[in-house]
């Protein structure tokens, strides 16, 4: 089976380019989604969230972002902690979309992906980058936040040589439109895949 993993920076036109393999047949599997529901079903990692940081689920059972984000993001020794609970369980319910998908080809969206080691489980990594003014001017219309919290994002994030240097290709959206780059990204993967495939 194909699998080929798709990271990059905020903003950098991910979504498109995941389109673009879905068009082609593969099926996406969504790493931040898959955490969101693991949060729901995996009692696991919900007990490993609990140990390594306390009670950080509200009494509706959801898990309390905005407290686990504010003690994390400031500690980088909190975050690998996280990390270190996280990966594993995301990782694990990765191969068994895998297993399930079959003889189709898979792309991981994920922006871990190399940090998290699932970019070794992928045959092709590609990233996609941008110029950060044109992810700054992208997240604030998408997200509907005002340019500080935009840069913010940006600034929490690694920078577009830690992707080119880690992945086997690079796409980098120069384009002046989503149409524009789709396209662009469909001529990337075409010429790519015959090789992959």
């Amino acid at each position: 089976m194909a699998v080929i993993g798709i990271t990059g920076p905020t903003g950098s036109g991910k979504t498109t380019a995941l389109r673009v393999l879905t068009a082609r047949g593969f099926r996406v599997v969504d790493c931040d989604r898959l955490y969101d529901r693991l949060l729901e079903t995996d009692r696991d990692l919900r007990r490993g969230l609990e140990a390594a940081f306390g009670p950080v689920f509200l009494p509706d059972g959801a898990l309390d972002r905005r407290a686990l984000a504010a003690r994390v993001f400031s500690d980088p020794a909190e975050l690998e902690k996280l990390n270190a609970v996280v990966y594993p369980a995301v990782n694990a319910a990765v191969e068994e979309e895998i297993t399930r998908w079959g003889e189709k080809g898979l792309a991981i969206d994920a922006i871990n992906l190399i940090e998290s080691g699932l970019g070794r489980r992928c045959g092709l990594t590609v990233a996609v980058t941008a110029d950060p003014s044109v992810r700054l001017r992208r997240i604030m219309a998408r997200d509907g936040i005002d340019e500080a919290r935009a840069r913010a994002r940006i600034a929490a994030q690694k920078p577009d040589e830690f992707y080119r240097r880690h992945c086997g290709f690079t796409l980098v959206n120069q384009a002046g439109s989503q149409r524009e780059f789709e396209t662009l990204a469909a001529e990337f993967f075409d010429a790519v895949l015959q090789f992959y495939i």
